[in-house]
């Protein structure tokens, strides 16, 4: 994939990346909102450095590590990618506080039509600023946003330091675990 320069990325501001969705997925992935790179690639987590693709391979979501070219393969695995607030910024400090819950507002409706089993918001701070949930902490949470449950899981973000791609594998693979099949 080749990366876009400067001018095509600040063309790619406000843009609107298409969900990677279909009805019925285990886990639907909701990111804060594209970043420009995604934005002028089409894909989703395609900023260099995002360890969203990593971390969903080392957590035993994926079998192999994927690209952000092929996003829609995690459809086969009945995975999704959303993202609380649909346009692209450079930063996610230049979306509002209202954006934010009308970005809650819409995940509610388009998660209580596509029926996932999990919707799994990528960031401690979007989740809190959608839901009004102020205390909420990474893991499962009580709440469920349009019937179905939620689990916060760390932002993949390289600017996330807070979290090694590793432990962040530990935190996606506990998610894994509740979505994986019951044998028998």
């Amino acid at each position: 994939m080749t990366l876009p320069g400067r001018e095509e990325l600040e063309a790619a501001r406000d843009r609107i990346v298409p969900d990677v969705v279909a009805g019925g997925l285990r886990v639907l992935f909701c990111g804060i909102n594209p970043s420009l790179m995604t934005a002028a690639t089409g894909h989703h987590f395609a900023r260099p450095g995002n360890r969203f693709w990593p971390v969903l391979h080392l957590s035993g979501f994926t079998p192999r590590l994927l690209r952000p070219d092929e996003q829609r393969e995690l459809l086969s695995y009945g995975l999704g990618i959303t993202n609380v607030v649909a346009r692209a910024t450079a930063r996610a400090d230049e979306l509002s506080a209202e954006e934010f819950r009308e970005g809650g507002r819409r995940l509610d409706a388009d998660v209580a039509r596509l029926r996932p089993e999990w919707l799994a918001v990528v960031g401690v701070t979007a989740y809190r600023a959608a839901f009004g949930e102020r205390s909420a902490k990474i893991g499962p949470q009580e709440r469920t946003v349009g019937g179905s449950r939620v689990w916060v899981l760390p932002n993949p973000s390289g600017l996330n330091a807070r979290w090694t791609a590793e432990a962040m594998a530990e935190e996606y693979a506990r998610l894994r675990a509740e979505t994986a099949p019951a044998e028998g």
